[in-house]
């Protein structure tokens, strides 16, 4: 069998060939599977996207149509798909539950660390030989408030390197996490983790419940000098208000891995375009924004469990199983 994946960087390739050994034959392309690709899946019954990818009802429809019966994604969210559609033309849907919480929450750290201590604009001053310390003071955080949203298996992973550094630990979920209380977190509202957290972290999963959990009002409860972080989802912020926020000469500096329009601009080289969203444009303007390309969960580790996972999906779609992935079965 050939399976054709969608959106396979560079780095990814050799992993992703390696999990798919003969008899299978795996072809590895880097364009967005969309309404103007999905010709490319024809004659392929399995094929393997990204978040990236736009499965639509229409799209899904042009997929069945050339012969798709299954969709393994390579990822954990699934919003891009349109179940109900895949359901109804009896495809199969299966994701990756989970992989190393860690490339996430380590990375999550890097941008509050880097957004601290002016990182960023300390190195683009010494490559030019200004060793000036002028404007790149940060502050220690042992001892403030890190506000975890999302205490999962990766909001787990950064309360436990947040409570190495020795913060007082908040945290919000509808289900409290043991071994989040065992580090010594608080649950709370997150009305009161905006308002007292000197580093939020973001690490809910997008739903309508919590699209723009980050609203206006969730800003201006905030501390003028508190920091934002978001490795999850950029549906969670509402990035106008964001913008105009940080217009207001509030918040000490936000990280950003994730972006709501992130869709045909992040894993691509938009160096020699003009840039037409204005609101992205505008954060990435401001000095103590750090804008990254959802590159969170890039390492070795998660990728290489992301690609077995994949695969192992692949595998239990052909022997008729269904598990804990198995978003939609497919009719047989």
């Amino acid at each position: 069998m050939e399976i054709v994946a969608y959106g396979v960087t560079a780095d990814e390739r050799p992993l992703l060939t390696a999990a798919f050994p003969a008899p299978h034959r795996l072809r590895c392309l880097e364009l967005v599977l969309d309404r103007d690709t999905a010709s490319t899946a024809a004659g392929h019954e399995v094929i393997c996207t990204g978040v990236n990818d736009v499965l639509d009802a229409e799209v899904l429809r042009r997929l069945a149509d050339g012969g798709t019966r299954m969709i393994t994604q390579r990822s954990t969210g699934y919003n891009n798909i349109d179940l109900d559609a895949a359901r109804a033309l009896g495809m199969g849907v299966a994701r990756v539950s989970g992989y190393s919480p860690h490339s996430v929450a380590e990375f999550a750290w890097a941008l509050a660390l880097a957004v601290n201590r002016r990182v960023v604009r300390a190195v683009t001053r010494t490559r030019e030989f200004d060793f000036r310390l002028n404007g790149l003071m940060g502050r220690d955080l042992h001892g403030r408030t890190a506000g975890v949203l999302g205490t999962g298996r990766i909001g787990e992973a950064f309360a436990r390197i947040a409570a190495g550094f020795g913060m007082r630990l908040l945290g919000y979920d509808i289900a409290p996490n043991p071994e989040c209380e065992r580090l010594g977190m608080e649950y709370a509202p997150p009305e009161r983790v905006f308002a007292e957290s000197d580093l939020i972290s973001l690490h809910l999963p997008l739903l309508p419940e919590t699209h723009h959990v980050v609203d206006r009002a969730a800003l201006a409860r905030m501390k003028d000098d508190a920091i934002l972080v978001n490795t999850s989802r950029g549906g969670l912020i509402d990035a106008q208000a964001l913008v105009e926020t940080l217009r207001a000469g509030r918040l000490d500096g936000v990280g950003l891995d994730v972006y709501e329009e992130e869709a045909g601009i992040f894993f691509f080289d938009h160096s020699l375009d003009v840039m037409t969203d204005d609101v992205l444009a505008r954060l990435m303007s401001f000095r103590n924004v750090l804008v990254s390309s959802h590159q969170a969960y890039f390492t070795r580790d998660a990728v290489g469990e992301i690609v077995a996972t994949t695969a192992g999906n692949v595998a239990d779609y052909l022997a008729g199983r269904t598990g804990d992935n198995t978003l939609v079965a497919p009719a047989r």
